[in-house]
Formats: structure tokens, sequence, C-alpha cells
């Protein structure tokens, strides 16, 4: 009992934590940066906080062709697809709305858990999942929480980061980190990050030089270095819980993201959103991990 509340406590860190880089990613997009630029400044900080925590430890960094391999695709499916959707679409939408669409990985990650044959069906986790994804339509459907409903046509492109995650859970969980601790394949998956926007960011104009730092800038650096950490626990949490217990971080990052949202840019929402947050709160409640967490 007491190592599942010390999962439960992690993935309620996560999500406090991650709820506060909406906030600031949209806070970051505010000068109008290019997308890739930003990502790849993003995967440089990565590569420097973690570089700097694998010195501190006096570790190697070994690297087979699989890790390598590995690295590269947490880099594309968890890092460059879902920021680079969540850049386009959080200058259009509320970050508070972008907190509550996050919802939908724990419903994304379930039928794909079960696909790989790591999960089996359960009608009461089904039924909290579905909790989870009503919330979400309470906010996106005409008359819900958007303050405009023109912006809708955002929500399938905010929806494809979800989508990402869950499937970078799932491979996690399904074959592991090929020897790679959490900060390894942070360190690795942010060099992988920052070379392959890199020609992006030059081709399409959208480098830029982060100094002298204002506003955003200091957003952009607070949220990488919060997301390296982050996302190294992610990557752990994976690891010893399994994919859909991990994916859970998805509803506090739901609930906090809202309330950094109010605090950092004065973003106010409509009834139906608490409502929303009230059902996605029962979800939580509903959807338990199955099994015992693994020990990686």
């Amino acid at each position: 009992m007491s190592k599942r509340l010390f999962y439960i406590g992690v993935l309620l860190l996560l999500g406090i934590g991650w709820g506060s880089t909406q906030a600031l990613g949209k806070i970051a997009a505010s000068t109008g940066h290019g997308v890739f630029g930003l990502i790849f400044w993003q995967g440089i900080l990565g590569v420097l906080v973690m570089g700097a925590l694998i010195l501190a430890r006096g570790q190697r960094l070994p690297l087979t062709g699989r890790g390598l391999a590995f690295a590269v695709v947490i880099a594309v499916v968890g890092t460059v697809i879902p920021t680079f959707t969540f850049y386009r679409s959080v200058v259009h939408l509320p970050a508070g709305i972008m907190s509550i669409l996050i919802s939908t990985i724990p419903l994304l990650s379930f039928p794909i858990a079960i696909a790989l044959g790591m999960d089996r069906f359960s009608a009461l986790r089904l039924a909290g999942l579905g909790c989870g994804m009503a919330g979400v339509a309470l906010i996106v459907l005409p008359g819900g929480g958007l303050p405009d409903p023109a912006l809708a046509v955002w929500v399938p492109v905010a929806l494809l980061g979800p989508l990402s995650y869950a499937l970078e859970g799932n491979i996690v969980a399904r074959w592991g980190t090929f020897g790679l601790d959490p900060i390894e394949v942070m360190f690795w998956a942010s060099l992988a990050v920052a070379g392959i926007t890199l020609p992006f960011a030059l081709g399409l104009g959208q480098m830029f030089n982060p100094l002298p730092m204002g506003r955003a800038e200091g957003a952009l650096v607070f949220m990488s270095v919060l997301h390296a950490f982050l996302y190294a626990g992610y990557v752990w949490l994976n690891g010893k819980a399994g994919a859909v217990f991990a994916a859970q971080v998805a509803y506090f990052v739901t609930g906090s993201g809202v309330f950094w949202a109010m605090a950092l840019l004065n973003e106010r929402f409509s009834p139906s959103v608490w409502v929303a947050l009230v059902i996605m709160l029962a979800g939580v409640a509903l959807v338990k991990p199955s099994g015992k967490p693994t020990e990686a």
C-alpha cells in the first residue's frame, strides 16, 4: 500500500508541475517566436539540464544502436509532435482549455494498451475514462467553455498531442527504455529533438536568439527546465506502474492547469468548465491501474 501511495504522490507532483507548462507555453509563444525555434531551444535546455545531472552523478553515457533508435522515437512521439501541435493551438485556445484537453491521454492510452496486450477491458475503468471525455465534451461542444465557437477547429490539432503522449507511454511500458535510465532517456531525446528541429528552424526562418530574455523567453527557459525533470519522472513512472496508470497524470494536469491559467494569465471560465472538472475528478476515482505496479 505504501508503494502505491508513493506512486500516486509522484503522479500528483507531475500533474501539478505539468499543469503550469500550459500557461508558461502560452506566454512563451506570445511574442510570435516560430514553433520550431521554440522546440529547438527547449531541446537544448533539456540537454544542458540532463547533461549537468549526468556529470554530477559521474555517469558515463553508454548508448547502443537500439537505445539511439528508442531516443529518436521518444523525441519525435514524446516531444516534437505534441509540442508542435501545442504551440500551434495554444495561440488560439485558452491555456486552461488546453489543460482540459490533456485529460484525453488516459482514454487514448487504454485502448492502445489493450491492443498491445498489456491491459484488460474493465467496465468500471472505462466508465472512469468516459467521465473524463464527458468533461471534455462540456468544454468543446457549442455553448461550452470556448470563448468563440469558431475556435473548435483547433481542438483536433490540440488532441494530437495527447494521442502522441498516449502512444509514447505505451511504447515505454511495452518495450522499456533499452537499458537507459530516465535521465539518460531525456538527455538523448533532448539531443535528438534539437537535431531534428534545427534544420526546420533555420530553413523556415524560425530561429531566434533568446537573449536578452524577456517575459516570453524567461517562460520558455523555466518551462523547458521543468519539462525536462517532469518528463524524466514520467518515463520512470511508466516503467514502474504502467502506461495506463501513468497516463492518469493528465487528470491532474487538467485540474492544476486551469488554476495555473487563472493565476498566471488571469483566464476565467464558464460554469460548464467547473462542472467538467468535477466530472473529471470522478473519473480519476474510477480509473485504477491494472494489477500491481511493475518494477523496471
